[in-house]
């Protein structure tokens, strides 16, 4: 269990704080997470990495010479946002691009895209490959689909390498995606773990019983068996590796391949205890006529306090096992002798800090309209505070139990960048555009990234001049629910919030076109939402991280379905209120 911390929202600030008060011969605060502290040749492809917190050393321990330019960093297990992924890459970026790499999971990927979409738009180039190591996470026939796990190290290597001796932004993403295409893990678990300031783990086994196939988030394995012996578990690990169907193409014979073993551990596991794993391990894979190339055993990616191991066979070709050999010099992570650098100048780091935004020209009637979009941000982030610890129970069936904390950064935010920018005398577009940043910049994550998305698209209708129309907030609505559907590439039946978030949108639109009242609308469209959100229960998950645990979700709504529920309620109360005292909703 977590025993020390002082606010648990406030838990990993605090810990990247200390990291950076620890470690500044290496790495320096950036908004996004942290950067290099010495400096890159001009020109560099920039090697960005990133996730959540609660993984050390993976992200921000693997930020050095040699390795990563700098770890966005998100919240604990929660995807750090657009604009911290931005940030990071900004601060890193030597005028030679910008390469992303991060473990494959849902709001990862939402955020990094977004960010590299964002630095595409400004003419700085970018690529992403992201890690699909998870062999537990989806048959060999989908790839693609599956998560990463501590395969991240090999990946992250063979991309910093190849940046390091020179290569160009395209030649730095053919050789990651070489690399990701050669590596494999497979993992298991004892306990779960428990984030700061939870009673309980976000998953248990029973005693004697040890999951397996797990995550690196708190999901519960895909299976459970007893407990093996050390000897047992390591021909578990490496038979599950070794199978043919796991061994990457280009790999011509198992017998006389050169392969990096990496026994990771997951949080908790002693070092004694994994060296005795290894050992087996090690003549196992000699038994298979494996040459073993600089074998590491050691915690490279964890998962918070879990107690539990995963294999990663890093499969080596010529060009892979030279760029393994290149010299790195991080907080967590040290190979060879790296030639010292020069550090970021005082003036280049000022020179990076952002400006604070002007506050937009607004009107008396938007303003008036703020206002009321200020008791809605307040209203939300209140049902939140009061449905925290159930989001959670929901979101723990089937994925890593955060969605409610999550919500709860995120709303926070949104109310206090509200509050801030009504006083300053924003219009209703700017309160609500500030609000929709500030969320997804603090909850991070997959839902932190969508309602960033929702409530921007409905900021847009509002305007920062005259009072918007009935009409004008169902567009956005409806504007919303086309961005995320596109963003997030849900689609109704697959078990996310876009299951209730469209019959919202719809039964929305419906009752302003039939002549209801904004008030009356939103409150049949809450109805509908709510509906929905408790029709998810009998779906089985095709998206997120619950897509590979789907059958332990049956029976249970999803989380993110029941938020937007719940938040349709609460927005509708205001705007009765609003009608009511006759004030601009």
């Amino acid at each position: 269990m977590t025993r020390l911390w002082n606010e648990p929202a406030a838990f990993a600030d605090e810990m990247i704080d200390g990291f950076v008060a620890a470690n500044g011969r290496y790495v320096r605060r950036i908004p996004g997470g942290v950067a290099r502290a010495t400096t890159s040749p001009a020109g560099q492809v920039a090697v960005v990495v990133g996730g959540g917190s609660g993984h050390y050393p993976a992200f921000g321990g693997l930020v050095g010479p040699g390795l990563a330019h700098a770890a966005a960093m998100g919240n604990l297990f929660a995807s750090p946002s657009t604009q911290q992924v931005y940030g990071a890459a900004k601060a890193a970026d030597n005028g030679g691009g910008v390469f992303f790499t991060y473990g494959n999971y849902a709001g990862d990927v939402l955020n990094f895209d977004a960010a590299e979409q964002r630095l595409r738009d400004e003419g700085i180039d970018a690529r992403t490959v992201t890690v699909t190591d998870d062999i537990s996470s989806a048959p060999v026939a989908q790839r693609r689909r599956r998560r990463g796990i501590a395969g991240d190290l090999t990946v992250f290597r063979a991309a910093a390498a190849a940046a390091e001796r020179g290569d160009d932004l395209d030649g730095v993403a053919r050789v990651a995606a070489l690399a990701n295409e050669r590596t494999r893990s497979f993992g298991v678990a004892f306990t779960g773990c428990t984030l700061p300031g939870a009673e309980d783990p976000l998953f248990t086994v029973a005693e004697g019983r040890m999951a397996v196939g797990l995550g690196i988030h708190g999901e519960q394995g895909i299976d459970e068996t007893d407990i093996p012996t050390a000897d047992g578990l390591a021909e578990m690990l490496v038979a599950a590796l070794l199978d043919p169907a796991e061994v990457p193409e280009g790999v011509a014979s198992v017998s006389g391949a050169r392969v990096v073993p990496v026994l990771n551990g997951l949080g908790s596991l002693k070092y004694e205890e994994m060296f005795v794993v290894y050992r087996r391990i090690a003549q196992l894979l000699e038994g298979a006529g494996i040459e073993i190339v600089d074998p590491h055993v050691g915690e490279y990616c964890t998962s918070f306090d879990m107690a539990g191991t995963s294999l990663t066979l890093y499969w080596l070709d010529d060009q892979l096992a030279a760029l393994w050999e290149h010299p790195v010099d991080t907080p967590a992570y040290r190979r060879g002798a790296v030639t010292a650098t020069e550090r970021v100048s005082a003036s280049a780091i000022e020179a990076e800090a952002e400006a604070t935004d002007e506050i937009p020209d607004a009107d008396d009637s938007s303003r008036a309209t703020a206002q009321t979009v200020r008791l809605a941000v307040t209203a939300i982030a209140e049902t939140i505070d009061a449905h925290v610890d159930e989001l959670g129970r929901l979101d723990a069936v089937a994925g890593d139990g955060d969605h409610g904390i999550g919500m709860q950064r995120g709303s926070h935010a949104a109310r206090a960048a509200a509050d801030a920018a009504a006083d300053a005398g924003a219009g209703a577009a700017t309160t609500l555009q500030r609000a929709a940043d500030a969320w997804a910049d603090r909850a991070g994550g997959t839902s932190g990234a969508l309602w960033g998305v929702m409530l921007a698209a409905i900021a847009r209708t509002l305007g920062d001049t005259g009072t918007p129309t009935a009409a004008d907030v169902a567009a956005g609505v409806s504007a919303a629910s086309r961005a995320v559907t596109d963003y997030g590439k849900a689609e109704l039946g697959d078990k996310t919030l876009v299951d209730a978030l469209v019959p919202f949108a719809t039964t929305l639109a419906h009752g302003v076109d039939g002549g209801a009242s904004l008030s009356a609308a939103w409150r049949s469209a809450a109805v509908a939402a709510d509906r929905a959100a408790t029709a998810t229960a009998d779906l089985l998950p095709r998206k997120g991280r619950a897509r590979t645990h789907g059958e332990h979700a049956v029976g249970t709504p999803d989380p993110g379905a029941v938020s937007l529920a719940l938040i349709t309620a609460a927005v509708a109360d205001v705007l009765a209120s609003a009608s009511e005292k006759g004030t601009p909703s």
